[in-house]
């Protein structure tokens, strides 16, 4: 490790000086033959032809790939009008999106399993990955989703190949390629309530030997929110950013891509009451009825209109750059990959939600983060028989907040800082043992060190620090049969691990200077991945046993009204399940496809969560209990076991399809494409509050236009949210805030209410 470790201090020195070289310079070559950067097929017409993907590590055709995977391409993503990270809601079924009014606070959860935590050094349950870089910090990718070739979506544990992050599953999205020839696309969008869109590519040869692709996106949404407080619309962003990628081939058997990615972004949110108590006061004062706090607003499932005078939203920028070389040294191919990343973003909140002067209490904090990572991997050809992917892999993550509450009620006012650097060694081994069966065997062992500081101002500057240190193991096993060439079975078992944390939040104290225990799992799978009908039809069936120990979760208590988060060990968790994936061919007109979860989760051990607010020994809260004097107390608690967990649906389904068909003797076609997502109900609370259940809906989105049929012309108009349906991102029960009368906040989707819009292109 320490080789590695002196690898990654050279790495970050020649971070600058390799981009600086691969702008000036260039050396005749030929393509280098290397397993990882490919173009792939469409893969929202999976039967078109193959769909490669590098969920392993290697390019691989998703069809021999014995992992549950799911891939959308770019033309799936247009047809369900994808353009933020949290509309992939709409596209693959075992997956949800929860957004927050800040992106820190968002989460992601595949198969019912994720991690809402508001601790600034908890990892997600649930890896992103970009053109191989890990995320470490996931509110960058809910940033920006311009210029993707493919997302892929893999469910269950990924901790062998991709590390610690990984314990319920990985989201791996891909970006194009430098093109051999000079391309350029320039997209507009605009819609009925006046969101803007531009985008502008062009990738080609700057010499014989040297390419590049930069892509510009601009998009402006003011929300679907009315403040009545200042009369603007809020719930909007306005996003600007830049992909650029070179790539240089020096030699042969060398090629080197650099990459610089630059976001800056601003959101804002409202989150409008759509229930509340006859009477409610806000803080339990008579002189702060709803008719003085909210004037103007009718509380109801489809209110739109908050009262804020200050505005909750972020803002925030992103700068991160990468550098991959690949060398083929005469079969195997060596890999370097090294990232650099800084986010920073300030936060607002108006934490008493009116525009009352004399109960003006507002919440706010800059949050920071910046991480290097660098892997060392090398891998066989895909075509000998005995085949290997090994690697070494390092990062140095370190996190800071600062935070301010009050002046009014609740006042907190502290500054933290998180880091965590991680050492591992991993590797997968493939062996067809048979002409059409293989063993896969992989491991990865790591060793990670986590420290933290925590300064509380108000309590007269008191300051907590600690560190720890955590050493690991995961691994899988598989088993790949294929029945000739268009059918292949598998069976899988894999661990995963997710590290170790401090729960660093408002009222941290020295009785949470122990540090949270690691997550890990367990996971069963099999599979069949066929094709039919000349690959005319394919069918993808998975099924699934996942056990979680020690899962991290979230809970919410109230202290003087205002909720403070406290993160702890679900004992247990379970969820099982079925996946399908379908896709037809019907015509060469005509694509269909068809993907749906069922899924069973379960807490299986967890007898002292957290009661919910206004929950009566009735509904399962157990009273608090004093001890006898030196004892400790047990605080009011709930026995959750047997619950299902948050953000786990049942049933979700995804469906879609593609028409074009040529118009005569005009040189241009006829598209009409149409998206439809259903899910079942599920609550947004850990604590199984009956509040924040979000029931089942189902949306559908349409399009259809002309365009050339090589794509140099294209306009389409598009309908989202055809039936007007409404439902919520998420729920919020603000009880504690109007002394326990009920009062329930919302977050609105994008699509909340329907709207149509433009999108017109030009490429050559």
């Amino acid at each position: 490790m320490r080789n590695l470790l002196d690898a990654t201090i050279l790495s970050r020195s020649a971070t600058g000086a390799a981009l600086a070289l691969l702008i000036a310079s260039g050396a005749h070559a030929q393509t280098a033959s290397e397993p990882a950067p490919v173009q792939a097929a469409d893969a929202s017409a999976p039967n078109s032809g193959e769909i490669i993907v590098t969920a392993q590590k290697r390019a691989q055709n998703l069809q021999n790939v014995p992992l549950a995977v799911q891939v959308v391409g770019a033309q799936q993503l247009q047809s369900n009008g994808v353009r933020a990270f949290t509309d992939l809601n709409r596209v693959a079924p075992s997956l949800v999106v929860r957004p927050a009014e800040n992106p820190v606070n968002a989460s992601v959860s595949i198969r019912g399993v994720g991690t809402f935590a508001f601790s600034i050094g908890v990892e997600p349950s649930v890896a992103v990955v970009v053109d191989d870089v890990p995320i470490a910090f996931q509110a960058r990718a809910f940033a920006d989703l311009s210029d993707v070739e493919r997302i892929e979506v893999l469910r269950g544990p990924q901790s062998t190949l991709y590390g610690k992050s990984a314990s319920a599953g990985l989201i791996n999205i891909v970006t194009p390629a430098p093109s051999k020839t000079l391309t350029g696309k320039v997209t507009g969008l605009a819609t009925t309530d006046d969101e803007w869109q531009g985008q502008a590519m062009l990738s080609g040869p700057l010499t014989q030997n040297l390419g590049f692709r930069t892509t510009f996106n601009y998009d402006k949404f003011d929300g679907n929110i009315h403040n009545l407080a200042d009369g603007d619309k809020i719930n909007g962003r306005r996003i600007l950013s830049t992909r650029n990628k070179l790539r240089w081939e020096p030699a042969p058997n060398v090629t080197v891509d650099a990459g610089l990615d630059y976001i800056n972004g601003r959101t804002t949110t409202g989150r409008p009451f759509i229930d509340i108590a006859d009477g409610a006061l806000l803080r339990g004062n008579p002189a702060y009825p709803q008719s003085v706090i909210s004037p103007g607003v009718t509380v109801g499932p489809n209110n739109r209109d908050v009262v804020n005078n200050f505005t909750t939203g972020t803002q925030y920028h992103d700068l991160a750059e990468s550098l991959r070389v690949s060398w083929d040294i005469g079969g195997p191919t060596l890999m370097s990959i090294t990232s650099h990343d800084k986010f920073l973003m300030h936060d607002q909140l108006d934490q008493d939600e009116t525009a009352q002067p004399s109960i003006d209490n507002r919440q706010f904090g800059n949050f920071g983060s910046r991480q290097w990572t660098q892997e060392l991997r090398l891998v066989s050809p895909g075509h000998d028989r005995f085949r290997y992917t090994l690697g070494l892999f390092y990062a140095d993550v370190s996190y800071s907040r600062d935070f301010t509450r009050g002046p009014v009620y609740s006042q907190a006012r502290w500054h933290a800082t998180a880091g965590s650097i991680q050492e591992a060694g991993f590797g997968q081994l493939e062996y067809d043992i048979l002409s059409h069966t293989t063993l896969i065997a992989g491991g990865r062992y790591s060793h990670e060190k986590v420290r933290n500081t925590f300064l509380d101002i108000l309590a007269n500057n008191t300051f907590y620090h600690g560190s720890d240190g955590d050493s690991f193991g995961t691994y899988k096993l598989s088993v790949q049969q294929h029945i000739g060439n268009d059918v292949m079975l598998f069976a899988t078992y894999a661990t995963g691990h997710k590290g170790e944390t401090y729960d660093l939040s408002t009222g941290f104290n020295s009785s949470r200077e122990i540090p949270v225990r690691p997550e890990t799992s367990k996971d069963w799978e099999i599979g069949a991945r066929t094709q039919f009908f000349d690959k005319r039809v394919t069918l993808n069936v998975t099924a699934f046993n996942t056990r979680y120990k020690n899962f991290q979760a979230q809970g919410v208590e109230y202290i003087n009204g205002t909720p403070n988060f406290r993160l702890d060990n679900v004992g247990k968790l379970r969820t099982r399940g079925i996946e399908v994936e379908s896709a037809f061919r019907a015509t060469p007109d005509l694509n269909l496809n068809v993907s749906a979860t069922y899924l069973d989760a379960k807490i299986t051990d967890f007898p002292f969560a957290q009661c919910y607010t206004n929950q009566t020994a009735a509904q399962g809260c157990i009273p608090a209990t004093v001890a006898a004097p030196g004892a400790p107390s047990v605080p009011a608690h709930q026995d959750l076991s047997g619950s299902r967990p948050p953000q786990a649906p049942k049933w979700k389904l995804t469906a879609g399809f593609d028409y074009s068909h040529d118009l005569g003797s005009l040189p241009f076609q006829a598209v009409v494409t149409g998206a439809y997502t259903y899910q079942s109900k599920f609550n947004f609370s850990l604590n199984q509050d009956p509040t924040t259940i979000q029931k089942g809906y189902g949306i559908a989105n349409l399009s259809f236009g002309i365009r050339q049929p090589d794509r140099h012309y294209e306009v389409m108009a598009f309908v989202n949210n055809l039936f007007d349906k409404h439902y919520y991102d998420n729920l919020t029960n603000s009880s504690g805030n109007y002394a326990n009368a009920l009062a329930i906040q919302s977050y609105l989707p994008r699509d909340f209410r329907r709207y149509a819009g433009v999108r017109a292109s030009y490429s050559f």
